[in-house]
Order: structure tokens, then C-alpha cells, then sequence
């Protein structure tokens, strides 16, 4: 079988660093679904325009050439236990393939110029390829009473993350809200835990320098790229 993107995701978020582990956790985040090649017709998304969330079916790109494993550590777990690679999302899948449910912001579909979805709540970082969009349909996809295996008994632990104010003024009140759901999440590997150690998430335009000391997460510097 031969597969090809039918879009491409434009997001804020230009590396693997830093992308919410879900898709919803972070609902300030938006991106854009931009068509490609034939699919970039307005006709594709006649209708679309009355469901508030799509399923998005993409790559992930930056692990084509990782090795595969039966099992993985999933960073709920501390990235201490192993567990099997489908009973996880992990990113290290046998055909690199995730699935997302993203909220509809705006379909801008005008004669002449590029097809695209504004969506909210994405977990993908800018240049993924989507081989798929399909609307969500809460009465068949959504099962708020099913088992979770190991995320109904171990609960994420979110930081507080700080923003000094003249930071917070240079970057905007919307990048903010966006960086603080993004950073709570803690997008550190487990076993970093060095209150010393400064790290860098890329993020629309900016260098995000910040440490973690204890349950807290400072951003201590930004750069323009």
C-alpha cells in the first residue's frame, strides 16, 4: 500500500521537544491543517464546517528512523516500567503512525488560494504529514466509562510553571496560556531531574530557556530565533 500525506500540520511547536503527550491537553495550543496536491480543493471539506472535532491520522516523521521495540517505558510510569508498545501511546510505533482528536476553530477554504483547518488542542509538532481527517462523532467515539490500564492509577504530576512579567510581556498573553499548559505537562525526559540543568523548547520564533527546581518550572531567558 502506498501512502501519502493529503495535508501537512503548521504548528508553533518546531521540534519533537516540548509536543503535548496527548492530543486535548494542551486546548490553548492551535495549529493549521494545510492541504496538498489534489486535496487542496475546497470540495474535500464541503460539510466539515458542522462538526466541532476531526480525527487526524499522521506521521510521526522524526522516528522513521528509530529503532522498534516490543515494549516501552511510558514516561506515567516514571520511564521505569515497561510495558507493551500497544498498550501505550508511545511514539516509537511499527509504522510510525499516530491519531489525534483536535477541535475546529475555522475551515478557510477561499477560491485561489491554500485549504486549511485551524485546530486546537494538537499533539504535533510543525511539518507533520496527515494521511487522514476524519469529524469526530461523539455518540460512537467517545466512552467516558471505559477502563484506562495504568493511567486511572497513576495520575501525571503537572508543574507550576512561572513566567516573570517582563517575559510574559515580550511573549504576549497568548503565547503564555499556551506555554503554561504546554510546560505543565513537564516535557523533560523522567530521569532528568537537575534543578541546574537549563533546557530549550523552540516555539514560535522564540528560544524558551527554563529550569525545574522541585514541582516548579521557571522560564528563565527567551531569544528570538
Amino acid at each position: 500500500m502506498n501512502i501519502e500525506p493529503i495535508a501537512y500540520f503548521r504548528s508553533p511547536l518546531k521540534s519533537k521537544f516540548g509536543v503535548p503527550r496527548q492530543s486535548g491537553i494542551a486546548p490553548e495550543l492551535t495549529g493549521t491543517i494545510v492541504m496538498t496536491g489534489k486535496w487542496n480543493d475546497a470540495e474535500c471539506l464541503r460539510g466539515l464546517e458542522d462538526f466541532d472535532y476531526l480525527w487526524i491520522l499522521w506521521g510521526f516523521s522524526e522516528n522513521v528512523d528509530a529503532r522498534k521495540h516490543a515494549t516501552v517505558r511510558p514516561p506515567r510510569l516514571g520511564g521505569n516500567r515497561r510495558m507493551g508498545v500497544f498498550a501505550t501511546r508511545s511514539s516509537f510505533r511499527p509504522n510510525n503512525i499516530g491519531l489525534s482528536s483536535v477541535r475546529i476553530l475555522k475551515i478557510n477554504a477561499l477560491q485561489g488560494k491554500d485549504i486549511e483547518i485551524e485546530v486546537a488542542g494538537a499533539d504535533l509538532m510543525d511539518g507533520t504529514p496527515i494521511y487522514d481527517i476524519k469529524p469526530y462523532l461523539p455518540q460512537f467515539d467517545a466512552h467516558p466509562d471505559a477502563r484506562a490500564g495504568f493511567t486511572d492509577t497513576h495520575e501525571w504530576r503537572q508543574l507550576n510553571v512561572i513566567i516573570p512579567e517582563d517575559i510574559r510581556q515580550q511573549l504576549g498573553e497568548t503565547r503564555c496560556r499556551q506555554l503554561s499548559e504546554i510546560l505543565a505537562e513537564d516535557p523533560r525526559p523522567q530521569y532528568h531531574d537537575s534543578p541546574e540543568r537549563v533546557y530549550g523548547l523552540p516555539f514560535d520564533g522564540y528560544d524558551i530557556k527554563f529550569r525545574v527546581v522541585n514541582n516548579s518550572l521557571i522560564i528563565i531567558h527567551i531569544d528570538l530565533f
